[in-house]
């Protein structure tokens, strides 16, 4: 259990360290704009490109793994959007929210150092296909159903394009992709590239976690949900229950792969959920609420989840 506290406790401890020297030194948010882009643009997607370059491309090609998990992730997304919306008569938006609330962990910022502390090297290819086919899905179905329930005339090759535009462009998709045609056409890259690769790669966990911690400290919790008694455990719990289930039917999937892929599935709420939800004018101060309360709700739950990983019970 000690060692199980020893990988925790750096993760936490730094989002611990922002959290606090956001309340202790009084800065507005804005103030932390460019180490976010720092993390967005250079950092995380130099350690996506580092991780995936420097892969076997056979590997990269396991559309099947990546297939399961997103089946899994979205079965937690439906089921969450039918409580909000039969059951709580939320709207079609704010249901919307509430299912990547529960749905869309934090799996950029958390899940690379943490899985690769976890589970080594091996860990690397399933967290870079998750990372990239996850998010380019978000970034996709967010716009498209907030777009078809604000109703009126929609363009829809606009918004398609628009859609297809953000979602490809994005830092982590297509630093992934091109990690991908590195690791294709097997070439070797300069020296001094690999080591500026080396250093961004490095800077990603630390920044982001204090970025992360930073940015709860500065979305104080006004309206705690009624919601949250169901959108916790289903993030929690419910969503790497079922990634492990999903992934045991189909069968076929390295010890390794199955863990990364659960373990990515039991991260909180990941702060992007709140940045949808400001974005649309909806439900956002209770996703900042959702967000601070998974995370230190997961600081158990991750820690259980290790130790059964650790103790290799989960059946694989």
């Amino acid at each position: 259990m000690s060692g199980i506290f020893a990988l925790l406790f750096p993760f936490f401890g730094l989002i611990a360290v922002g959290f606090i020297a956001a309340k202790l030194i009084k800065q507005p948010e804005a103030g932390l704009v460019w180490l976010n882009v720092f993390i967005v643009y250079a950092a995380l997607p130099a350690l996506f490109f580092k991780l995936v370059s420097n892969t076997p491309f056979d590997q990269l090609t396991r559309l099947d793994f990546i297939s399961v998990d997103l089946m899994a992730t979205y079965a937690v997304f439906a089921l969450l959007f039918v409580a909000g919306y039969f059951w709580k008569r939320n709207g079609v938006r704010e249901s919307t929210i509430q299912a990547f609330a529960g749905s869309y962990g934090n799996i950029g910022y958390m899940g690379p150092g943490l899985a690769l502390l976890a589970l080594g090297e091996a860990a690397a290819v399933p967290v870079a296909l998750i990372v990239c086919f996850e998010n380019a899905l978000h970034f996709i179905v967010a716009p498209t159903v907030m777009a078809v329930a604000e109703g009126g005339a929609v363009r829809k090759a606009a918004l398609a394009r628009q859609v297809l535009t953000k979602a490809l462009l994005h830092p982590f998709i297509a630093a992934t992709a091109l990690g991908f045609i590195v690791a294709a056409s097997g070439a070797d890259l300069p020296a001094a590239f690999d080591r500026l690769v080396d250093y961004l790669a490095q800077a990603a966990a630390p920044c982001a976690l204090f970025a992360m911690g930073v940015t709860l400290a500065l979305r104080p919790v006004k309206r705690v949900p009624a919601e949250i008694g169901y959108i916790v455990p289903a993030k929690l719990i419910l969503h790497p229950v079922l990634v492990y289930g999903f992934m045991m039917i189909h069968g076929g999937f390295d010890p390794v792969w199955v863990e990364a892929a659960v373990l990515l599935a039991a991260l909180p709420t990941a702060t992007n959920v709140f940045v949808i939800a400001q974005q649309y004018g909806i439900w956002y101060e209770r996703a900042s609420a959702t967000i601070l309360i998974t995370t230190i709700c997961s600081a158990a739950t991750l820690a259980i989840l290790l130790a059964l990983i650790d103790g290799q019970v989960l059946p694989l």
